[in-house]
């Protein structure tokens, strides 16, 4: 049966959908997340064929993913993942809408002219209303702040997150990719304007552990959790260009990817670290998803997916989620810092 042919009858959601799943707590919120999430920052743009994000969306929670990550800028163009999201949500998911967590952000740049990117509360709460209606949502379970902005006072940028809970368009609000000092100082404004922070969506994979410097223990004592992007480092912890860069790969496409994170000692560690998930039974992917959750901080690992058997192949990691302490001392030659933290400005602003 071909994805057109299977997208044809009406979507009816697996009933076993959440014996496999795990779940976990989200701060000290009484939130639980699947410990695997769906990000659609790549992969559902209008440069893909719907009936393939539908696939995937449907495959993920037929597997008790409960959570959708997106942002206003997500696509190619900005604003389509939305878009799309929203209409498979219409299509598939509508009837179904109390059991999902949809997430959207605001921080980086959207539209043309001052308005359209960083912290103002112009721009995040302008931003929020676009999201909702490109969604049909009148609200969405997270809204974040995508990144800080050191411009614009913290008070004004996490107002605007409270302003959006107290308008009851986000029943949660997030950070993501704030150094751990930021952290502390967010969490002070908010808690004092009695809309707690409870979660950072922080980068975070073998080859960028910034947030063991750190951030962690300041999430652990604010009672946050982190949910980590870019657990497989845009690819590198995958196969997919540890012999070659496919032609059709994100790293050989403009913009996308930098070549100069495939660099030889980066590619040489990769290959050390497949060789340790195969001793484990895994392919590197699920090894690199499953060391990301090996700690209790951290409550989901956002992965994205470009069709459902990748899907899958990710989702499996849940079968092996525990390591020895050997594995770990042997990981831990190889998973050094690949300078692959693009969103390193933000941090340490």
């Amino acid at each position: 049966m071909t994805i057109n042919e299977s997208m044809a009858s009406p979507y009816l959601a697996t009933p076993g959908r959440y014996e496999t799943m795990p779940y976990r707590r989200v701060g000290a919120s009484g939130l639980r997340l699947p410990a695997i999430s769906l990000g659609l920052w790549q992969n559902f743009g209008d440069d893909r064929p719907l009936a393939t994000q539908r696939a995937i969306i449907r495959r993920a929670f037929d597997r008790g993913v409960t959570h959708f990550d997106l942002a206003n800028n997500y696509g190619p163009p900005y604003g389509a993942a939305e878009a799309n999201f929203g209409r498979i949500l219409a299509s598939d998911l509508r009837s179904y809408r109390d059991e999902l967590i949809i997430s959207s952000k605001a921080g980086w740049d959207m539209w043309p002219g001052p308005y359209g990117e960083l912290g103002s509360r112009k721009y995040l709460l302008a931003s929020l209303d676009q999201s909702l209606g490109r969604m049909g949502l009148d609200y969405v379970d997270i809204f974040y702040s995508h990144r800080f902005d050191p411009d614009t006072p913290l008070e004004e940028t996490m107002g605007a997150l409270d302003a959006a809970v107290r308008r009851g368009k986000a029943l949660y609000v997030g950070i993501s990719s704030y150094s751990a000092q930021r952290t502390r100082e967010a969490a002070a404004i908010l808690r004092q304007l009695g809309t707690p922070l409870f979660i950072h969506q922080p980068s975070y994979s073998m080859v960028n552990r910034w947030i063991e410097g750190g951030l962690l223990d300041a999430l652990e004592k604010e009672r946050i959790a982190a949910i980590a992007f870019s657990p497989l480092a845009q690819g590198l912890l995958t196969d997919r260009y540890l012999d070659g860069i496919p032609a059709d790969s994100r790293a050989a496409r403009e913009g996308s990817f930098s070549q100069k994170l495939l660099s030889d000692s980066n590619l040489a560690n990769a290959r050390a670290l497949r060789e340790i998930a195969r001793g484990r039974g895994q392919t590197l992917p699920q090894m690199a998803l499953a060391w990301t959750l090996r700690d209790q901080r951290v409550a989901s690992a956002l992965v994205g997916a470009s069709s459902v058997a990748q899907l899958d192949d990710n989702l499996t990691a849940l079968e092996n989620l525990e390591f020895t302490s050997d594995e770990l001392k042997e990981i831990d030659q190889f998973a050094v810092e690949g300078g692959v933290n693009l969103w390193a400005q933000s941090g340490e602003a």
